[in-house]
Order: C-alpha cells, then sequence, then structure tokens
C-alpha cells in the first residue's frame, strides 16, 4: 500500500506488491525492446538493404519525438491527476504498432519507411511514457527508496541486455529478423497489464491554470538554472549524440566489415548487460560510501572505452566478440552507475510540483539530440567511411569527461569529501550536501 512506503521505516521494496508490478512491466518491455534494437536495423540492412543515411534515418526517427512531443507532455505530466492509465496506453499502442511489421513483411508491405512510421510512433509512446514514469514512481516509492528503486530500474535494462541479445540472435536464425519483432510486440502489451495491476493512489499534481506555454518555460527556467541540472543535462547531450550516432553505424559496420553474422551482432551488446546489472548491484553501495557526485565524476571517465572497442575492433571472429564484449561490459558498470546517481538527484534537486517538467525538459534534450546523433551518424559513415566515422565519434566523446569535471559538481564532491571525514563531521557549520542546491 502506498502509505506503507512513506512510513519513516518502509518495507523493502522486494515486498511491495505495487513496485513489484512496475519492476515486472519494464523486465517483459526492455527485454522485447532489446530483441527489437537488434531485429529492426538488421531487417532494414539485410531484407531491405538500407543504405547508411536510411539507417540514420531510421535512428532518428525513434529519438525525434522528444523534440516533437518532449516539453508538452512533460507539463502534461505535472496537470494530469493519474498517470498511470496513460502510461498504460502507451505501452498497448507500441505493442500494437510492432505486430504491424512483421504482418507488413508477410504480406509483401514492408518498406523503408514503414519501419521508419512505426518506429516513430513506438518513439512518440515512449517520451510520454517516460515523462510520466517518474512522477508516477514517486507516488509508488518513499523518498528515502528512490535511489534503490532506480537501481532495481536499471538492473532490469541490464538484464534485459544480457539475454536480449542472445534471445534475438536466436529468433532471427530460427524466424528471421521481421517475424522476431513479434516478441517486442507481445512484451509491450505484457507490460501493458502489469501497470493495470498497480493499486497505488494517484493524486493531482496541482499545477493548473498557468498556461501549458508558461509552464513548458518555466520547466526550462528551472533545467537552464540549475547548474547541478543543467551539468547533468549537458553531459547526457553529448555522450546520447555520439551514441546515437555510432549506433546508426553500428549493425552495418558489423556485418559488413568485421564480417559477424546477424545472430551475433547483438550478442557482443550482452556484455553492456552484465556490466549494467554488476552497476546496478554497485551504485546504491557507492552512492552510499562516496555520495552521488563523486559517483558521477568516476563513471565518466569510462564512458568512451565502449566508442574504442567498437572502432578499434578487427580481426577473426572470436576475437572480434572479446574486444565488442570486455569494452561494453566496462561501459555497462559506469553508465548505469552514472544513470542511477543522475536520476536520484535529479528528483532531489527538482522543486515539488516541477519534477514532471523538469525530467521532460531534461529527455527532450537529452534523448532528442540522438536525432540529429544518429544523422550525423549516416552522414558520415557515407562520406569518410564506416571505420573513421567511428573514430570520429570516439574522439567526441571524449568531451564528456571536462562536461562534468569541470562543473560545480566536482566543487560539491569536495565539499562532501570535507564532511564525511572524522575531523569535520561534527562541525556546525557543514551543511548536508542533499541541502545544498
Amino acid at each position: 500500500m502506498l502509505h506503507d512506503s512513506r512510513d519513516a521505516h518502509p518495507i523493502p521494496l522486494r515486498r511491495q506488491r505495487d513496485y513489484r508490478f512496475l519492476w515486472s512491466a519494464r523486465a517483459v518491455s526492455e527485454t522485447g525492446s532489446e530483441v527489437t534494437k537488434l531485429a529492426v536495423p538488421l531487417t532494414a540492412a539485410t531484407v531491405l538493404h538500407a543504405s547508411p543515411l536510411q539507417m540514420g534515418l531510421l535512428t532518428a526517427a525513434s529519438t525525434f519525438p522528444y523534440l516533437l512531443v518532449g516539453l508538452p507532455s512533460g507539463a502534461l505530466a505535472d496537470r494530469v491527476g493519474r498517470r498511470r492509465p496513460v502510461m498504460t496506453a502507451c505501452e498497448t499502442v507500441s505493442g500494437l504498432v510492432m505486430l504491424s511489421v512483421p504482418v507488413a513483411w508477410l504480406t509483401g508491405l514492408l518498406t523503408i519507411p514503414w519501419l521508419i512510421a512505426a518506429a516513430f510512433v513506438v518513439g512518440v509512446c515512449t517520451v510520454v511514457f517516460r515523462t510520466f514514469n517518474t512522477p508516477h514512481l514517486a507516488t509508488v516509492v518513499a523518498e528515502s527508496q528512490r535511489t534503490e528503486a532506480l537501481a532495481g530500474f536499471q538492473s532490469v535494462f541490464a538484464v534485459a541486455q544480457i539475454g536480449g541479445p542472445g534471445l534475438a540472435g536466436l529468433l532471427v536464425a530460427l524466424l528471421t529478423a521481421p517475424v522476431a519483432i513479434v516478441v517486442n510486440g507481445l512484451s509491450f502489451l505484457a507490460s501493458a497489464l502489469c501497470l493495470r495491476a498497480v493499486r497505488a493512489p494517484e493524486h493531482e499534481a496541482g499545477t493548473r491554470g498557468a498556461g501549458l506555454g508558461r509552464e513548458i518555460a518555466e520547466g526550462l527556467r528551472i533545467l537552464i538554472g540549475h547548474p547541478i541540472l543543467r551539468t547533468l543535462c549537458l553531459t547526457g547531450m553529448t555522450i546520447n549524440a555520439l551514441g546515437a550516432a555510432q549506433l546508426a553505424l553500428y549493425v552495418v559496420f558489423a556485418v559488413r566489415v568485421l564480417g559477424l553474422p546477424g545472430s551475433l551482432v547483438g550478442v557482443a551488446a550482452a556484455g553492456f548487460g552484465v556490466g549494467g546489472l554488476l552497476g546496478a548491484v554497485l551504485a546504491p553501495r557507492l552512492n552510499r560510501r562516496y555520495g552521488e557526485n563523486r559517483v558521477l565524476l568516476g563513471s565518466v571517465l569510462f564512458f568512451p572505452v565502449a566508442f574504442v572497442g567498437t572502432a578499434a575492433a578487427h580481426g577473426p571472429v572470436w576475437l572480434v566478440m572479446g574486444q565488442l564484449g570486455v569494452a561494453e561490459l566496462i561501459t555497462g558498470v559506469a553508465v548505469v552507475c552514472y544513470s542511477v546517481c543522475a536520476g536520484s538527484a535529479t528528483m532531489r534537486e527538482a522543486p515539488d510540483g516541477l519534477l514532471g517538467r523538469v525530467n521532460a525538459t531534461t529527455q527532450f534534450a537529452v534523448q532528442g539530440v540522438m536525432a540529429l546523433g544518429g544523422l550525423l551518424g549516416g552522414v558520415l559513415g557515407e562520406s569518410l567511411g564506416l571505420r573513421p566515422a567511428l573514430w570520429v565519434c570516439t574522439a567526441a566523446s571524449l568531451l564528456v569527461i571536462p562536461c562534468l569535471w569541470l562543473s560545480p559538481i566536482r566543487r560539491d564532491a569536495r565539499l562532501a569529501r570535507v564532511e564525511r571525514s572524522p575531523s569535520t563531521a561534527r562541525r556546525p557549520e557543514s551543511v548536508p550536501e542533499a541541502s545544498r542546491t
């Protein structure tokens, strides 16, 4: 029950019914999505013979909705009293759209524009779902358990990334890439059923009446004016833009340059899932011991590893798989530790009643820039070639380090370290890190 989760001593998350259903919804949906991450580009590259530029457009189609509806959805998330029905509708629509892809292929109607349109619709639903999910989580989980809850969701993503690529490879080999997409369609529908089973009451947000445009502007003002939130947003924009550029090239590069069979293209990504699962276990512990800011600073040092591993991969299949797998493993630990701490910091730093708008504005920038990144990757691949384009992304990925290390987060990390030391722990002038903005 909701009141149990908000007690001074809340019951463990694993014993909270509503959180278990939320966790289960994410588990089935993310596993299906991992299958689609391989099956959709493989369908485009091998069945429809897409060019690098078309692959870039396909990548951009799933992230462009962040630019289109990201900001309005944030204002609506703060206005709407019942967010769960909206989230359920998003999962249902996504499931039906993904099921249309194998049907179109079986009837001979599937084209690149069809795939792009499907990716766009699912992208819109994803934007709305994620925007509504953060304030919804705050009504289900106690504030003291939010870092643990976010880590639990990250463990879902990690497990999906471990099993998803192998499942995707098996399904592609047995059923062909288009038919494998059925798994994602069914997983969206299963997620919708899990969401309907959540019982936690939802409350009115209490932010109506200011006008949609004014509310969107307020979210932008908070994000731009808050040094911590602004830094996290800029860091996310940088790494996501470059990650999207790499993603637009990866499947074509793996198949045509590295010579990997389609069933193995996604297996190396399982290394990211293993690292992500380890990161989800470590993140709450590292946060308790070192604080969010120091974990954030340490995590970004490892972000470029996956870019280097992909661009430098060469040799026989077994060696390539090892290179990609190790690079993804290291990056998975770093990315999940960063994501958990960044999400917790955002929920803490966002003013009351503005979490939906702050989250949506952040997603608008961080995820929306992936549309541009996907196009950039396609253009670089066409003009420079696949491997040189990947090296350009690798060099640019180093920018995330000064982005965070030259920000107020480093200053706050130093202050928090001083406050944690035994010699200063009892000084009356010490201010808890959570109280600073």
